[in-house]
């Protein structure tokens, strides 16, 4: 008999419970009893939604106080020594030190989880003794069991993909080291297993998602290891061992390993997975946990399809040997539509969320255990049908559009060296200084905005607010003398939302939010239809701006490739026709921009890394398409307008080339979090445009030393020479206050003042 399973389940709540829960906490307006009540209401919410459901496989340990990376390495009592020496259970605030830092202590490093908008807290192993300081896994199985009579499925990251996740010495964890490590690391994982044992649990989903982008085949040995372990110390306890986001390479080798089951991705396989499960079948005892449903999307599941996919796989495997879930977890997606009242209905009757997701995977089970689920295809059928059909997906005109940029010559009309020289007019600084776009969204301009769309506030009256908050913003940033100007965002919730209320094609929801990293939440766009502009977003309030200083003030704009990683994406097209249009639409914000007298234009693309498919073997194509959207936006201005972008927390090394090809004058990058471990890169490859390398972390609440920035400004110009560098922190300064944002940026100011000193440049 086939069984329902289900991954893992967003942690955040309906309505953001969760965020803030964790924010009042951190502002002291609970104490911890009444956030871990909350917390634990919330928690089994969760878990009764899924049992209610009919989830056979119901995951537990799955939930986070902040991230699930961060919660293994607290387990095992890997905390940086800047935090301190423990040798039991972290409390809440040690918990948090470590992902947001102190004011003497610097934040863990955080980066995103593989190919996703979730960030997760990068382990730092150096100096540290493994030492099991909470089974975390123990209690919430038993929570789970006492409060709801639920037999769950702990979820645990794997050892071998929490020593990849890890840095010693900045450096990932590789080779001989991730070897010794292990030998370390792996008792305890037995301790953990033989006390879920204990507890009676009959089986625990071991997350390996580094088996789906193995490089080495040698390295499978290194899994084959732990699971030879785990299953000698708790022979009772079976494993299913978790892949997603990619195909695993060596499918025969992975599926032989000594566990009692195995999770694919059948979504985001390119059709891999199938194709080897088709080709060598499947060891016979095992179970196979198919992901059939997309877990990172938010379309509905053509059933049809997937029970077509089902069958196919039920070619290869036994009906008790087969559970059908979604592809990964479920905390890359919001939780219900239920709450979408204000969706046009065509559009609503075509979307899932997780709970939607659930009951797609339950569906499906009963489909496939002779249940006739005739009602559940033909309403599945007639909503992407009414969907696929309307008005939004057929705009000839945009279509038209596209297929006649695509036949221009999307170039900028010099080379870069003659732009330079043409962009001498701007009369810039040595070392010119800026900020990457967004200024503190304070509780007042929260609550004027909530105020404004509940209609309390009219629109004149709302413009007028967000008026005075630029205004005062530039001011201050005269007062600090930054040198290129920003108008502070205060309309925009979000970077990417914000286009995609102002776009054709595009819609939003109001309750879609998903997690990005700690009580950090993003409510994603929907690309639902054909992208069109049809009239000017950011211009009013750039020329506004402008107007209030003599000094140049940049306009911001979010570009196709981040719109689109960072969105919900219609999947009927192929991505890349969908960035195509995009990238069409804003290159006419781009050109109303620069009609308007705005002269430096910074056009973001903090996900293009993000986007890199995990493969290297699909990496190629996807940056050309990215540097092919992105230069329709860009390629037709003048010369004299310089061009800006700017990358968040990635690896570069391997996409310099596609960063290179982008041709944009400026480009800034993060590189304070990782301890400039960003700047290697430059170390290996001459870049011949200008760069800023964020000197500070703007995700931590703490404020820099003028010493330590001013070490990170002087390291840079180790590799970068000073004509080509700018100032600025790593990201947007949204989610900072305005206490902490304008002594930061007074310091940056300093700092570089500090070194044009030194160098005896003048400004």
């Amino acid at each position: 008999m086939v069984k329902s399973s289900n991954a893992g389940y967003p942690r955040i709540g309906e309505k953001r419970e969760w965020k803030f829960l964790l924010e009042h906490l951190w502002a002291n307006k609970i104490d911890e009893t009444e956030f871990l009540e909350g917390t634990k209401a919330l928690r089994l919410a969760n878990l009764k939604k899924q049992q209610t459901a009919g989830v056979d496989l119901i995951p537990v340990a799955d939930y986070s106080n902040y991230d699930h990376v961060l919660d293994t390495a607290a387990a095992f009592g890997v905390v940086p020594q800047r935090f301190g020496t423990f040798t039991s259970k972290l409390s809440l605030s040690d918990y948090y030190n470590i992902a947001r830092g102190t004011k003497d202590a610097v934040a863990a490093e955080m980066t995103k989880w593989f190919n996703t908008n979730y960030h997760y807290i990068v382990p730092e192993l150096d100096h540290v003794h493994f030492q099991l300081l909470d089974n975390r896994w123990l209690t919430y199985y038993k929570e789970a069991k006492a409060e709801l009579g639920i037999d769950g499925k702990p979820v645990i990251l794997g050892p071998v993909s929490f020593l990849k996740l890890s840095k010693v010495n900045d450096e990932y964890v590789r080779g001989e080291l991730l070897d010794q490590l292990l030998a370390e690391l792996l008792p305890l994982y037995v301790q953990i297993f033989k006390e879920l044992a204990t507890a009676g649990v009959k089986w625990v989903q071991l997350d390996e998602p580094t088996l789906a982008t193995l490089a080495d085949k040698k390295e499978i040995q290194l899994y084959k290891k732990v699971l030879e372990a785990l299953h000698e110390a708790a022979p009772e306890v079976k494993i299913l061992v978790q892949t997603y986001f990619a195909a695993v390479d060596y499918y025969q080798d992975i599926v032989n390993l000594p566990a009692a089951g195995f999770g694919l991705d059948f979504v985001h396989d390119h059709g891999e997975n199938l194709k080897a499960l088709q080709t060598n079948g499947f060891p016979e005892g095992k179970v196979l946990a198919a992901g059939i449903v997309d877990g990172r999307n938010i379309w509905r599941s053509d059933l049809a399809k997937k029970q077509e996919l089902v069958a196919k796989i039920e070619q290869a495997v036994k009906s008790d040997q087969l559970w059908l879930q979604a592809s990964n977890s479920l905390l890359h997606v919001p939780i219900t539509v239920k709450n979408e009242a204000k969706l046009d209905p065509v559009i609503k009757g075509g979307l899932a969320f997780a709970d939607e997701k659930i009951a797609e995977i339950v569906t499906l089970t009963k489909g496939a255990n002779g249940v006739d689920i005739t009602a559940e295809l033909a309403d599945s059928k007639n909503a992407l049908d009414r969907l696929n059909q309307s008005e939004h997906r057929n705009n000839a005109k945009v279509k038209e559009a596209v297929q006649t940029i695509l036949a221009s010559k999307t170039e900028r009309h010099s080379t870069y060296p003659q732009r330079v020289k043409a962009q001498s007019v701007l009369n810039l600084p040595v070392l010119p200084t800026t900020t990457i776009g967004s200024f503190p969204q304070s509780p007042e301009v929260r609550s004027q905005r909530k105020a404004w769309r509940k209609g309390d506030l009219s629109n004149e009256a709302y413009q007028e607010f967000l008026d005075k908050e630029t205004k005062r913003w530039i001011k201050i940033q005269e007062d600090l003398d930054i040198d290129v100007l920003v108008h502070g965002e205060f309309e925009r919730t979000d970077m990417v939302e914000y286009f995609g209320q102002k776009l054709k094609g595009f819609t939003t929801t109001q309750n879609g939010w998903v997690q990005s990293y700690g009580s950090r939440c993003v409510k994603p766009p929907l690309v639902f239809g054909d992208v069109q502009w049809t009239k000017p977003i950011t211009v009013r309030d750039t020329v506004f701006a402008q107007k209030q200083t003599d000094r140049l003030v940049k306009g911001m704009l979010t570009s196709a490739v981040t719109v689109i990683n960072w969105s919900f994406v219609r999947d009927d097209l192929p991505k890349n026709l969908v960035a195509d249009q995009i990238g069409l639409a804003l290159r006419h914000e781009v050109k109303a921009l620069e009609d308007a007298g705005i002269k430096i234009i910074q056009v973001d693309e903090p996900a293009l890394r993000e986007g890199l498919p995990l493969k290297p073997r699909y990496r190629q194509e996807y940056l050309d398409n990215a540097v092919k959207a992105f230069k329709i936006t860009t390629t037709g201005v003048k010369d004299e307008t310089q061009i800006h972008t700017h990358m968040c927390y990635s690896d570069f090394e391997d996409i310099l080339p596609a960063i290179s090809a982008l041709d944009a004058d400026v480009i800034s990058i993060e590189s304070s979090r990782s301890k400039g471990e960003s700047i290697k890169a430059f170390e290996q490859t001459k870049y011949d445009k200008q760069i800023g390398l964020g000197v500070y972390d703007i995700h931590s609440p703490r404020i820099p030393s003028v010493e330590e920035i001013e070490q990170n400004i002087n390291r840079a110009l180790k590799v970068i020479d000073v004509h080509q560098f700018w100032i600025n922190p790593d990201c947007g300064l949204k989610t900072r206050k305005e206490a902490e944002t304008i002594p930061a940026l007074k310091n940056m100011v300093q700092a570089r003042n500090n070194v044009r000193a030194k160098l005896g440049v003048k400004e």
